[in-house]
């Protein structure tokens, strides 16, 4: 303890303690506050694993009950009188439906929360098919797909949309309204009659109309960022309102696109090793993929096959580079059933989604921060052309 606190210790005793309480209470609410918001950051960041393992655990319960020869309604039901907070109301509410009498499909349309559209529809379609279990694997694969959103926003662009955004946000509005006047200002005191450098000009005089772009930016990434914290929600409600619309941006994306075939392939050559008319079989693979797009492509192919076509042939619509065609041309072949014959081509077509979403979020990311550097750099670059005429002028008077 040094001399001054010694002697103010001394002085007043009671002061002294009352301030060390109160720095110590000002440190911990400093530390609840940045607790709270590492919490958060890490609460949305990991919303799509705890949706995909809320998703995982009903799965494993409805395998389980299908395994001792349980219907699904029955194994939901029993599951359910356990109480077991870890599978949530949502579980409970699905069992309230299935015990009131209402089929197992119909029943999860009702708590659109428990698992994702997709896999609601890839059940519906086990459902009809009359063997959930052939349907399950699909499911799980499926459900793998959020390991490769977290790495995408791992890749710091939720960092940057959170954290850097706000920046961009404030920095034009204070430039423009603030430090720019006052610069002119400068300028035009210094060096009167002469004018501006025409690079400076375009920076500093059309902010507005950059501090426009800024802000879609912005947006768009607010967009995104509500979208991955919202998982399947944002997209039901879009599919609301733009049904067409939504799911054919969501076809355009190229890893969404690659996971669109990887799901229709995997259920219809379950479908198809479970002996269901090819034409009912594209149909039930469509449904399953949860997407109007896929959907409508599978309409020509059946009206294709109905046209007496060959399946692999028909099935050209699906895939414009015609790798589904051939392989499911070389299943036809092969003795050991179409799932296992296109195993290895579902395996790329999700590793391929998986290098194509990463490098999606890298190259945004890359971007981002090349974005701010110019940003910065045109700003200096244009004050500093003011300076150099001011500093000209000044030489040559």
């Amino acid at each position: 303890m040094s001399t001054s606190l010694l002697h103010y210790f001394q002085s007043d005793p009671l002061g002294f303690l009352l301030g060390v309480l109160l720095m110590l209470v000002l440190a911990v609410i400093q530390l609840l506050v940045v607790g709270a918001v590492v919490y958060l950051f890490y609460f949305l960041l990991t919303l799509p694993l705890r949706r995909n393992e809320r998703a995982r655990l009903f799965l494993d319960v409805l395998e389980l009950g299908l395994r001792d020869g349980r219907s699904p309604e029955l194994a939901v039901i029993e599951a359910a009188q356990s109480r077991d907070r870890a599978l949530g109301g949502q579980f409970q509410s699905l069992a309230g439906y299935l015990h009131s009498g209402t089929r197992f499909s119909v029943a999860l349309e009702r708590v659109p929360r428990l698992i994702p559209a997709q896999v609601r529809a890839m059940l519906a379609a086990g459902e009809r098919l009359g063997d959930l279990s052939k349907v399950l694997p699909a499911c799980r694969q499926l459900l793998r797909d959020a390991v490769s959103q977290v790495r995408g926003a791992m890749n710091y662009l939720v960092l940057l949309t959170l954290c850097m955004t706000p920046a961009m946000v404030f920095v034009p509005l204070v430039l423009r309204y603030k430090i720019v006047p006052q610069y002119l200002l400068v300028f035009e005191g210094a060096v009167p009659n002469v004018p501006l450098p025409a690079f400076s000009r375009i920076v500093l005089l059309q902010s507005g109309d950059v501090a426009m772009v800024q802000w879609f930016v912005i947006l768009g990434l607010w967009l995104v960022a509500l979208g991955y914290v919202s998982g399947p929600f944002l997209a039901g409600a879009a599919r609301h309102f733009l049904p067409g619309v939504t799911d054919g941006l969501l076809y355009r994306v190229p890893w969404r696109r690659k996971r669109l075939q990887r799901d229709f392939s995997t259920m219809l050559s379950i479908l198809l090793d479970a002996e269901v008319p090819e034409v009912d079989a594209v149909r039930l693979a469509a449904e399953s993929t949860h997407n109007t797009s896929i959907r409508r492509r599978a309409e020509q192919v059946c009206a294709r096959l109905k046209d007496g076509v060959k399946l692999p042939d028909a099935l050209r619509t699906m895939d414009d580079s015609g790798e589904l065609h051939w392989r499911l041309a070389n299943a036809l072949r092969s003795r050991g059933g179409f799932l296992r014959a296109l195993t290895g081509w579902h395996e790329a077509l999700d590793a391929r989604a998986f290098q194509l979403e990463q490098a999606a979020a890298q190259f945004t990311t890359t971007g981002l921060v090349l974005l701010n550097g110019a940003m910065v750099a045109a700003i200096v670059i244009a004050a500093f052309l003011l300076l150099i005429h001011i500093l000209n002028d000044a030489v040559l008077w």
